[in-house]
């Protein structure tokens, strides 16, 4: 059985014989070559101009009847066409269906694209957010959210990332933004309304710093009376042990209540300033010369591979590096190696403290930086741990424009890596003048 374009050939062919076979009864062969080809042609083009007319107007009556070449071509077409118009109709329903369940979302939805330029919104995004479906489309979602966290958050483009900002549209208001993919190569940004959630935490924070400021005074005295009893060389033998256990554990919530304190200052605070040009190398061995000569202590080691310094408050970055240097050696044992290291290169600079301790599992690392979170809390009691200090280190970073990156290998070590931005970097340090003052 011959398909159409097989009959189409064979058709052509016989048109040619019946030509060349005329003319060579005329005893002019080609000339009956020829006009038979001819006639094909016209034929064809004619079919064909009928064919375009069709296309404009939508008449195929010529073409809806017959087994010719053309007839097959409608036919093929008439099927692309209803098939596209079905999966037309099939989008459109879809597409409003989509547009309905994201319309019923209390969240925002901001469909963008690799250039991070609004696709479509859904209505939620313009009560949080003031984005406008028609009028925005087409523009940069952070030249309309202006706020450096969600300028961070689209570079990242990681869907575990989050942001919270402060509402374009409502004072007092704010919104957490996370970007999810979406799509072959779109992204979707979702706005929650979290004012509630940051009106809680600022009431948790107001009430802690309170609290310990009061405690504080208590402490106080309670700590003198103690020191005054343990002087005293009348004291009875029998109350030696319960008093030096009282000692210890009134120092231990005198160093908790300053480390809330703390907390509840770096909480409240901004952006550090940029003024103070730090040694991190000379910060390094003034840290390591606190913590040697303790007992049972592993070795720290200092690998200073870069003499660059670092713009920040020198108090809080000794505060970074202490905290991670105790949490370190707290988790290593003695015959293990504590390594302090100082890098930078283009892309700014890198303060790592690694250890050969025991390792964190892999589900407790997102938690760490949690206040009060410990992996194994019955060692609170045993080795003065209580779980801020990683609080301190994550909130002093997030004031220098820095982040902390942790690694760790159960039965390996640990790595806590601080990641410092160029701008924070200082890379040729000032040179001194003769009045004392810097030159940048």
């Amino acid at each position: 059985m011959l398909d159409s374009g097989q009959k189409f050939v064979l058709r052509l062919l016989l048109l040619l014989g019946a030509g060349v076979l005329i003319g060579w009864l005329y005893g002019r062969a080609e000339i009956g070559l020829l006009l038979a080809a001819l006639l094909g042609l016209v034929w064809q083009v004619r079919q064909l101009l009928t064919f375009e007319r069709a296309l404009r107007t939508g008449d195929f009556d010529a073409f809806r009847v017959g087994e010719g070449i053309w007839q097959q071509m409608f036919s093929r077409f008439h099927y692309a066409h209803e098939r596209g118009s079905r999966y037309k109709s099939e989008y459109r329903r879809m597409l409003k269906e989509i547009r309905k369940s994201t319309n019923a979302m209390p969240d925002g939805a901001v469909i963008i694209d690799a250039e991070n330029e609004i696709i479509v919104c859904n209505r939620a995004a313009k009560q949080l957010a003031g984005l406008k479906r028609k009028k925005d489309r087409g523009q940069r979602v952070d030249n309309l959210l202006r706020d450096p966290g969600v300028a961070k958050l689209l570079r990242a483009n990681d869907p575990k990332q989050s942001t919270d900002i402060a509402s374009p549209v409502k004072d007092g208001a704010w919104l957490n933004c996370r970007v999810v993919p979406y799509g072959a190569s779109e992204k979707l940004l979702l706005l929650r309304d979290v004012t509630e959630r940051m009106a809680l935490n600022k009431m948790r924070r107001d009430f802690v710093a309170n609290a310990s400021h009061e405690l504080r005074s208590p402490l106080t005295v309670l700590t003198g009376y103690l020191d005054t009893m343990a002087d005293d060389e009348a004291l009875l033998a029998t109350w030696e042990q319960p008093l030096a256990q009282m000692q210890v554990q009134a120092s231990r919530m005198a160093h908790i209540v300053s480390e809330l304190l703390e907390l509840s200052r770096l909480e409240g605070a901004g952006r550090a300033t940029t003024e103070e040009i730090i040694d991190i190398c000379d910060t390094l061995a003034l840290s390591r010369k606190a913590f040697q000569g303790r007992p049972d202590t592993a070795a720290i080691e200092i690998e200073c591979e870069s003499k660059a310094q670092l713009r920040g408050k020198s108090r809080e970055i000794e505060s970074v590096i202490g905290n991670l240097l105790s949490n370190a050696l707290r988790h290593t044992p003695a015959e293990g190696r504590v390594t302090l290291a100082w890098r930078s290169g283009p892309d700014g600079a890198d303060l790592v403290v690694t250890d050969t301790g025991e390792g964190i599992a892999e589900e407790h690392i997102p938690r760490l930086t949690e206040r009060f979170f410990r992996v194994d809390r019955g060692r609170a009691r045993t080795d003065g741990g209580v779980g801020l200090g990683l609080a301190i280190v994550k909130h002093v970073l997030t004031r220098h424009d820095a982040e902390l990156q942790i690694s760790s290998d159960v039965g390996a070590g640990s790595e806590f890596r601080c990641h410092f931005p160029a701008a924070r970097v200082v890379v040729d340090p000032p040179v001194p003048l003769a009045g004392g003052s810097q030159s940048a």
